[in-house]
């Protein structure tokens, strides 16, 4: 890809004196660039709100502080975490993850197909940042099966895998993905790309199979030359497919912008922004101010005149933001891959960071998708329907996001559902089974735990104050200063202990002897903890690491386990004994 132009923020389609590009950044905010000072001057009153915003001060303060009352999260109904809007996760809320990390497993040599499973995918952050990330001497067929339950999520892949796979212009393809996928509004020529190129696709499954029944469950194969896309729905959602690329009736610009403004500036969400702006950098707080305002990805200074077609794929109805007010697309990608990624002479814009980072690596992507034998297969079902939709002992990988935590399906059940499909160590010895576990942590720690970590006297808080010291002690529970050392003690506290009791109460020493697999002595694909410190106070990068995973809203008690086959009693069994022991095992999901 291109090195990126970085564009002048006075620059418009129809500029004559403007350079188009920018070479120089206002040293005020850093947020924006300009080809030279009369630029600068002239964008002045359109910039000048920005730039003089309280946001962007030093001296900012939350608005329960100037007020002096409780704020609203302090005595909610869930612990200060209360959400606010439609609970759909159109967006990763954790960053993407290469599944393969070839070099540290098979090696970059490895001349065998490739197969990977996703089975509670989410959005495509991981199967992107996977193939982008495969290398270019890789020869060898891939598959990529790929299931959520929810609709919205599937519509959404399906549209952005196709217009991967559609698409002749790279460069177009890029930004087309990008808008569709993270913008509220989006520009005629993406809308055109739903409805001229990707529905026709659609409509002509919906028309064969019009008199078919709605539960009934349907397959068609999208073929472009070594690439396929294989998507499984009911015929019901193979209809509802369709209104993924048409605005509802009704919709404007303007209209949509107002339903989702109502959820992402709710007022009475004010204190639970501030308490999150309270950790945010002056210039990161206006950035995310404005992308809750405009719900655009782009540079902060692009232009956004293009910008006026609700984008279907959020808007299912003229009157819902399908999100959490919270829904932020910096949540689904590494902190430090975003802040590394040049944004020009605007070296404080975080979401134009994001957006170069995203233009490089969905580049990437599709310029492996170009290259490989890539075979997509999409499922819509529940978790525990995969095995009965793909192959056993198949998939050099299988990632489940965080269903193995004990309130979803448990990780007996996981593994036991998940481990047949895995290739045996006889076929492929690196073949890795990717749990997440987001919640055992917090359901593990005991009270006594969880003040210890707000102890003054603890080791958490010791660590804590040489990133965060406090020029007087916190005077109330709302006082700023506790509350921003409340969000940010989970980042230097240590879990490895409660995680141990956590592996103890739920029997992960019985896996073995019971379903064929272990927890893998060293991970390599991805850290047992990746959201944790691991500098030390007074290390080179330490407070700057310590900066980004603050801001980055990563709790440092997210767990990955790794596992691999060893000997499946699934292979020794035959006859209705081995299914009657395979639906035992199955069911089995261990409780305190």
């Amino acid at each position: 890809m291109a090195t990126p132009q970085f564009a002048c923020a006075n620059w418009k389609p129809d500029s004559t004196d403007c350079k188009k590009y920018g070479r120089y950044r206002c040293k005020n905010c850093l947020l924006v660039a300009y080809c030279g000072a009369d630029c600068q001057k002239a964008h002045w009153v359109v910039h000048k709100a920005d730039c003089r915003s309280p946001l962007g001060k030093e001296t900012w303060t939350p608005d329960w502080v100037l007020e002096k009352r409780v704020p609203a999260f302090i005595g909610d109904s869930d612990n200060g975490q209360a959400v606010f809007g439609v609970k759909k996760f159109l967006w990763g809320n954790i960053p993407a993850i290469d599944v393969l990390q070839l070099g540290s497993n098979e090696g970059d040599g490895y001349k065998k197909p490739l197969n990977l499973l996703f089975a509670a995918s989410g959005d495509l952050r991981n199967v992107v940042k996977t193939i982008a990330q495969i290398p270019s001497s890789f020869e060898e067929p891939v598959t990529v099966a790929i299931n959520d339950r929810d609709i919205d999520i599937v519509a959404r892949n399906a549209i952005l895998l196709l217009i991967a796979l559609v698409s002749e212009n790279m460069e177009e393809a890029v930004d087309c993905i990008i808008h569709v996928w993270y913008s509220a509004l989006i520009r005629k020529s993406d809308l055109e790309m739903l409805q001229q190129r990707i529905r026709p696709l659609v409509e002509s499954v919906c028309e064969k199979i019009k008199d078919k029944p709605r539960t009934s469950v349907l397959a068609k194969t999208f073929t472009f030359g070594e690439r396929s896309l294989r998507l499984v729905l009911q015929k019901s959602s193979w209809d509802a497919l369709l209104g993924y690329m048409s605005i509802p009736a009704g919709l404007t610009a303007q209209r949509a912008n107002q339903i989702r403004t109502a959820v992402t500036l709710a007022e009475s969400r004010k204190d639970y922004r501030h308490r999150n702006w309270l950790v945010q950098s002056p210039t990161q707080r206006v950035a995310r101010h404005r992308f809750r305002q405009d719900g655009l990805l782009l540079p902060f200074g692009a232009p956004r005149d293009e910008f006026q077609e609700p984008n279907p794929t959020m808007y299912q109805t003229a009157n819902t933001w399908p999100m959490h007010d919270s829904a932020d697309p910096l949540n689904g990608w590494s902190p430090k891959d975003v802040e590394d990624t040049s944004s020009g002479p605007a070296t404080a814009d975080i979401y134009g960071k994001l957006f170069y980072h995203l233009r490089a690596l969905v580049h990437s992507f599709l310029l492996h998708l170009s290259k490989l034998r890539v075979s997509f297969r999409l499922l819509q079902v529940d978790f525990s329907e995969v095995p009965k939709h793909v192959e056993s002992n198949y998939f050099s990988r299988i990632e489940v996001s965080n269903v193995s935590d004990r309130g979803y399906v448990g990780i007996h059940r996981t593994v036991a559902m998940m481990a047949p499909l895995l290739q045996g160590p006889l076929i492929n010895p690196h073949a890795t089974l990717i749990t997440l576990f987001m919640n055992a942590v917090p359901e593990t720690m005991t009270m006594e735990e969880q003040r210890a970590v707000m102890s003054p006297h603890g080791q958490a808080m010791r660590r804590l104050l040489k990133f965060l010291p406090m020029e007087r002690m916190p005077m109330s529970p709302y006082d700023p200063a506790f509350v921003k050392m409340s969000y940010a003690s989970s980042v230097v506290a240590a879990y490895d202990h409660i995680f141990d009791r956590y592996m103890k109460v739920m029997a992960f020493s019985e896996m073995e002897e019971a379903l064929g697999v272990a927890m893998k002595a060293k991970h390599t694909v991805i850290e047992k903890w990746p959201y944790q410190m691991k500098l030390q106070p007074g290390q080179p990068g330490a407070q700057e690491e310590f900066n980004r995973l603050v801001r980055g809203d990563l709790s440092g008690n997210e767990r990955y386990v790794e596992w691999r086959r060893t000997k499946m009693y699934r292979e020794e069994m035959d006859g209705e004994a081995g299914k009657d022991l395979l639906e035992n095992m199955s069911s089995l999901d261990l409780r305190r």
